[in-house]
């Protein structure tokens, strides 16, 4: 099979080319690093199929990060027909120097000049004719991100790979060049790209006067993040409540009478167990995707790369950089892969320290439990309030570790963070962005809420003889005997049970609890909000904001750092911190009532 690699400096559009080639789903993001594994996909050109590999971002072929080794032991190891390499137009007199080096690799190459509508407006030239000659290959136009020039690209594209029909390894002596590098590529520079001597004021230029000024910066960024929590409970509320008024007339119309004549234990495990479980945890499909759809509005624009900027100074008295602070907004999709994103550092502490706070991060399994819970138990009005408060709360669980830990995990690696311009979202790529993510949570969560809702079941149910969730089942023994650890924290017996199940997977929590009162969405929240008041409600959210992450987070960090001691300590330290945060918040709030 024919390979291309797709190559390019971060933030150039790389992997939205990716997505635009392939329709695959790598995560798209207007900020340095955001690619750091191996994507590839299959797709048909001409009457060839062809693996097309998205490779990190990097700035050269000596870099010491992970992702830039990534790049290099892939170019030394695996043969490939053809590299495709994505620069920025607008930015060619830093990004010129990377094709140059790769060009020593005697491997054809096809050069992708994407944003030229910015630098046009810049006022930037490029003589895309000498570009070719001096770098002996194909020079094209594109934007990726608006799907232009993209048919002439599968077309150059097709005919290269039937020019060069032979997968070839890269030249290895052409990874020590870099003197001769740098004299040929201020002579190309000099003689294809023509820039004005000063840039004109741009509408970034503007925005960043206010957005990055020192004492306004991180109050704006907090107030947009408010109003961003704000948005997803007044936009998903009502989409999650259509999706329960659906499943309940499922259920009542379809459902229980195909069931009514079945043997009991039977009909309560596929009604109560099954799809009461699985149909409260679906309710809360429209939340995630109007929050990735939001987040994706924040993280294309170019001010999440603004966010790691303004909150340097505080991170690096942390022992961090603002790079973590990234990393911790990534972590608001799924924690797993903002731990994998830490590779774009090179110090061992730093990626040790940036992984013990990843998972206080609101992640989306977290967020259907507190959002339901919020909605069920707080008044319309407090509901985005108590939401704000929580999302603050991760941050200070992050810093306060952070601080704990830095002498342990500590780093003097310095930042170095460009800056991309703001850009607005297409409404194609926020689509996208929703249903990726949507996709993601059935396909990583399914399997983990089938087997816990089956198993909360069993346990409320055995023997079958008692009454559900009483005390004689299993869950009511095991309740009773956590009854000590968790009753000073004013979580009942009945909802330990179900945090107890979410150990394995946040996602079990709210399908636990469905199946435990034995009722669909409708009907816990009205059980929820008649057996909880605000503050019994609030310390539950608070330890399952803050305790152990899931087992796929824990993997992930083994994984990453190699070390089960970090792991360990990334599975106890939450535990002790949750149970510490909701025993002071509950017993001094009581103390105040």
């Amino acid at each position: 099979m024919k390979r291309v690699a797709v190559l390019g400096m971060p933030n150039t559009g790389k992997s939205t080319l990716f997505n635009r080639l392939t329709g695959a789903g790598a995560h798209v993001g207007n900020w340095p690093g955001v690619t750091v594994d191996l994507l590839s996909a299959k797709i048909l050109l001409g009457d060839a199929m062809v693996e097309v590999v998205d490779l990190p971002g990097f700035y050269n072929l000596h870099g010491f990060s992970e992702d830039e080794q990534v790049v290099r032991r892939f170019l030394e190891t695996q043969p490939v027909n053809l590299l495709l390499v994505v620069l920025n137009a607008s930015q060619l007199d830093r990004q010129l120097a990377l094709p140059l080096q790769l060009k020593d690799l005697g491997i054809p190459m096809v050069i992708l000049l994407n944003m030229t509508d910015e630098a046009g407006r810049l006022g930037i030239r490029v003589d895309m004719a000498r570009l070719e000659d001096a770098l002996g290959g194909p020079v094209r136009a594109l934007s990726a991100k608006f799907g232009q020039g993209l048919e002439g690209v599968k077309q150059e594209l097709t005919k290269q790979l039937h020019q060069h029909p032979k997968l070839k390894q890269a030249d290895p002596t052409a990874f020590d060049q870099d003197q001769r590098i740098e004299i040929e590529l201020d002579a190309l520079v000099n003689a294809s790209v023509a820039s004005p001597i000063h840039l004109p004021p741009s509408a970034t230029d503007k925005l960043d006067r206010v957005l990055l000024h020192p004492w306004l910066g991180l109050p704006l960024f907090f107030l947009m993040m408010f109003l961003l929590f704000q948005a997803i409970y007044g936009l998903g509320t009502p989409l999650q409540d259509a999706m329960a008024w659906l499943l309940d007339h499922i259920k009542v119309d379809a459902l229980d009478p195909l069931t009514a004549h079945w043997p009991a234990v039977l009909r309560s495990l596929v009604v109560e167990g099954i799809f009461d479980g699985l149909g409260t945890v679906l309710t809360f499909l429209p939340i995630i995707a109007v929050f990735f759809m939001l987040m994706a509005i924040i993280e294309d624009s170019g001010y999440l790369a603004r966010a790691a900027f303004l909150t340097d100074a505080l991170m690096s008295r942390l022992g961090l950089d603002g790079r973590a602070f990234v990393m911790q907004l990534m972590g608001f999709g799924c924690n797993v892969p903002a731990i994998m994103g830490t590779r774009i550092m090179r110090s061992s502490g730093l990626r040790a320290l940036t992984m013990l706070i990843i998972p206080f991060s609101l992640c989306s399994a977290r967020l259907q439990v507190i959002v339901f819970i919020v909605a069920a138990t707080f008044s319309p009005v407090a509901a985005p309030v108590a939401l704000f408060a929580l999302y603050l709360t991760s941050f200070v669980a992050a810093f306060l570790t952070a601080f704990l830990f830095r002498k342990r995990y500590h780093s003097h690696e310095p930042l170095i963070l460009e800056l991309p311009p703001y850009r607005l979202p297409t409404w194609r790529f926020l689509g996208v962005e929703s249903w990726r993510a949507v996709k993601q949570f059935l396909a990583g969560a399914g399997g983990f809420i089938v087997v816990g809702v089956l198993l909360v079941w069993f346990m409320t149910h055995f023997p079958f003889d008692a009454v559900p969730a009483g005390p004689d089942t299993l869950a009511g023994r095991l309740a009773a005997l956590m009854a000590p650890v968790f009753a000073p924290l004013g979580i009942d017996a009945l909802l330990s049970v179900a945090l107890i199940f979410g150990f394995v997977a946040k996602e079990i929590v709210i399908g636990a609890l469905a199946v435990i009162y034995s009722v669909g969405p409708d009907e816990l929240s009205g059980i929820l909000a008649g057996r909880l008041d605000w503050v019994q409600a609030f310390s539950f959210l608070l330890f399952t904001l803050i305790y152990t992450p899931c087992l796929s987070t824990v993997a992930a960090i083994k994984t990453e750092s190699k070390s089960w001691r970090l792991a360990l300590v990334a599975v106890a330290w939450p535990l002790l911190l949750a149970w510490t945060a909701s025993f002071l918040f509950y017993q001094a709030a009581r103390a105040l009532a």
